[in-house]
């Protein structure tokens, strides 16, 4: 059995306890939160599980790994402490507020065989998995562009804007699926209720090849909206994460050029207009197989999917958006993770 404690108990906190509560071969045996009124809701819910409000207390030698849930200022010296001590580490995303930190945490995780794993919770959805899949098959041809748009009204966060907030998502799901990183990111954005502090952005990556992606996020639009468009050269797909039962459309439709015409008067365009289908999805909870994902790595000593390297990818992206915000949408230039030499796709691994 692998011994867990959860660190936060605040919004997300508690669903992190129910898994791995419930994931085989895991126990979860501690709760910790500054506040004792999360700690009393914690007890109400889950009976029987200890507590805490000191993190020191999860040093004990009888626990295997920790789960982060706390302010993102608060990720990196809490999984530096606990990967020193041994610890396997699961950090709710964004994992740290630098790539420098994740960077060092990266390899703390690499020197002491540990897993170190990162809360991309979509990455582990049926339906992500589902486009991914579809992508790969070719059926959409070459992806063109996606534009992604994730919005609502609140929650506002003190110590981070909308970007760091919202756009982690975007960006792992884009990087997943497409499995390749940008060549560089711009970003505008507009602080409307608190100075230095975007509550609306409009983010950018540009890829090889031509490939786009457009990221639109927002604090203070009326409705909840989480969709996603790939458009590619042979078909075009429709991700609505809102919806029941219709979670993914594919739209037989494009654009297709003449690949011959003597002069400007005959070339003409022409447009498909086919049927739409709804692939049959697996429906299942995101967050119970990642919590599983964890433990199965650490007991298998494997690389997770969402591993420090996948934190990373995101973070550096993030970084170069938040440039481009303070340079008025200036493209910053992002260098492949696959670049760099200190840093293999090992780390992170259990031995």
């Amino acid at each position: 059995m692998t011994k867990i404690g959860v660190i936060g108990c605040g919004y997300w906190g508690p669903n992190l306890i129910r898994n791995f509560r419930n994931t085989s071969n895991c126990e979860m045996v501690i709760a910790c939160d500054m506040q004792e009124d999360r700690l009393n809701r914690v007890r109400k819910l889950f009976p029987g599980l200890e507590t805490t409000q000191r993190h020191e207390d999860l040093l004990r030698s009888d626990l295997d790994a920790v789960a982060i849930a706390t302010p993102v200022w608060t990720h990196y010296p809490l999984a530096k402490t606990f990967l020193e001590a041994g610890k396997h580490v699961f950090v709710e995303k964004p994992l740290t507020r630098s790539s420098q930190e994740c960077e060092e945490l990266i390899q703390i995780a690499k020197e002491k065989g540990l897993v170190l794993m990162v809360g991309h919770t979509f990455e582990y959805t049926a339906a992500v998995n589902k486009i991914k899949q579809i992508v790969d098959s070719g059926e959409l041809g070459d992806i063109l562009y996606v534009n992604s748009t994730r919005v609502n009204l609140g929650l506002f966060q003190q110590d981070i804007n909308v970007i760091w907030d919202l756009a982690p998502h975007d960006i792992s799901i884009i990087a997943y699926v497409l499995g390749k990183e940008p060549i560089s990111v711009n970003a505008q954005g507009v602080s409307h209720f608190k100075e230095g502090i975007e509550d609306v952005a409009m983010t950018t990556l540009r890829f090889e090849n031509k490939t786009i992606a457009y990221i639109r996020n927002s604090w203070i639009d009326p409705n909840k909206v989480r969709s996603m468009i790939f458009v590619g050269s042979k078909k075009m797909l429709v991700y609505d994460d809102t919806s029941p039962n219709e979670k993914i459309k594919i739209y037989d439709k494009g654009v297709e050029q003449p690949s011959y015409y003597d002069n400007f008067g005959e070339f003409q365009f022409s447009y498909r207009y086919g049927d739409i289908y709804i692939p049959r999805i697996e429906e299942h909870e995101a967050l119970s197989s990642e919590c599983g994902h964890f433990v199965e790595s650490i007991q298998e000593g494997t690389t997770p999917r969402s591993d420090g390297m996948s934190g990373l990818r995101v973070i550096r992206i993030i970084e170069a958006a938040n440039q481009s915000l303070r340079e008025e949408g200036r493209a910053i230039p992002v260098e492949p993770i696959s670049n760099m030499e200190t840093i293999t796709n090992g780390v992170g691994s259990a031995h």
